[in-house]
């Protein structure tokens, strides 16, 4: 099962609600887990611009790999300038001007057109990197991320890969995601593929506003389950619960405002690590996930 953790907006506890629901997904009586052949949970920080859950699930990184995507290079000694390949490019990454052939790498998609339509056979692909991927444990949590390079404008690329890379394997164990804050294109390629869409927010107007962008993705662009969790529930209005109300979506689980928690992340620490109280909360959230994962394929 496949769960992406999202926000409409950055600063909702996005990324407290996806590493604390991993850490309840292991178990915690040391001797259990010893004898359990159930896997740990696999957590992928789709955040690539800022990467941020390493900080909290304070995993071992073992390997790193760099990433990005392939981009044109020209063999000027079979290269005719006809033009061919600057006339199939929709990105205008490539340009041939008398007798030069410019590349803008920045601009290049890694769609390969330009390769395939040469006539001459005058141009192969290079990778051009844009990031890089790394992957170690938690505990028990298989953990990755990807980071963007700075200057870099694409992050889509590199959670692709991200995705590859780790969730071939994935088998039958719970695959936790967590996406970058917005609604624009990396959101999309993290919800992609996904069983259900966690959807953190704030019971405020600028959280309402957001989070129906976030709905209008997940479920009425892509088709998938969603819910809902209400960080620092008590503050703003009601129109959050109104909204799920009448879309009939479920509030799977609510935080208060708590100074507590505010003062646990602040010092790099994991909710149900500072508050265990939250532990068997954060148990029922995946068990109710479960449901409506369960729920809604029955329903297919």
């Amino acid at each position: 099962m496949i769960i992406a953790v999202a926000s409409g907006k950055g600063g909702t506890g996005k990324t407290t609600v996806a590493t604390s629901l991993a850490l309840s997904l292991v178990d915690d009586d040391p001797a259990r887990e010893a004898t359990s052949d159930r896997a740990g949970p696999l957590f992928l920080d789709c955040d690539v611009e800022e990467p941020n859950a390493a900080l909290f699930l304070k995993p071992n990184l073992g390997s790193n790999e760099e990433v990005g995507i392939l981009i044109p290079e020209v063999d000027f000694q079979a290269c005719t300038f006809c033009g061919r390949c600057a006339e199939v490019c929709v990105w205008h990454a490539i340009a041939v001007v008398g007798e030069k052939v410019l590349i803008f790498p920045e601009l290049c998609h890694g769609c390969g057109s330009c390769t395939l339509n040469c006539p001459e056979d005058a141009i192969s692909e290079v990778l051009y990197p844009m990031g890089t991927l790394e992957s170690g444990q938690a505990g028990a949590i298989d953990f990755g991320q990807g980071t963007l390079d700075v200057g870099q404008a694409m992050s889509v690329p590199i959670i692709r890969q991200l995705k590859q890379r780790n969730l071939t394997d994935a088998g039958s164990r719970v695959a936790i995601l967590d996406a970058q804050p917005g609604a624009s294109c990396p959101v999309v390629e993290t919800m992609r593929d996904a069983d259900f869409v966690l959807l953190v927010t704030e019971p405020t107007p600028f959280g309402l506003h957001d989070l129906r962008f976030a709905v209008e993705i997940a479920r009425d662009e892509l088709g998938l389950p969603v819910g809902v969790v209400v960080n620092r529930d008590g503050i703003g209005d009601q129109g959050v619960d109104e909204f799920c109300a009448a879309e009939k979506i479920p509030i799977l689980m609510r935080i208060p405002l708590d100074r507590r928690i505010a003062q646990a992340i602040s010092d790099g620490q994991a909710l149900i690590d500072a508050l265990p109280e939250y532990r068997p909360r954060f148990q029922e959230l995946g068990d109710r996930i479960a449901r409506e994962v369960a729920a809604t394929r029955g329903s297919r």
